[in-house]
């Protein structure tokens, strides 16, 4: 785990995860403009009950929100599937 994810797992844990999977892709987007800036590509799995009653949008909010200056500069590209208990 790098520290890029470490950071992102630490931020997240404000959504009490009971489920988090990270996925660094960013290999995968070599050459790509985010890639030569330094941001990463990841693919975010997250089920949490604070999700319940959330829409979609609304629960990418939240975690965009946890993530922070994150999402700035170290996250280029971020792949969310955000669940609640019920729905896995």
């Amino acid at each position: 785990m790098n520290a890029v994810e470490s950071n992102m797992r630490a931020r997240l844990a404000v959504l009490e995860p009971l489920i988090l999977e990270i996925i660094d892709e960013s290999h995968k987007h070599a050459g790509h403009a985010g890639a030569r800036e330094g941001g990463g590509h990841y693919v975010l799995h997250i089920v949490s009950k604070q999700f319940v009653g959330n829409n979609t949008v609304a629960r990418h909010r939240m975690i965009y929100s946890a993530l922070g200056e994150l999402m700035k500069r170290e996250i280029h590209a971020l792949t969310i599937q955000a669940h609640t208990p019920d729905e896995i």
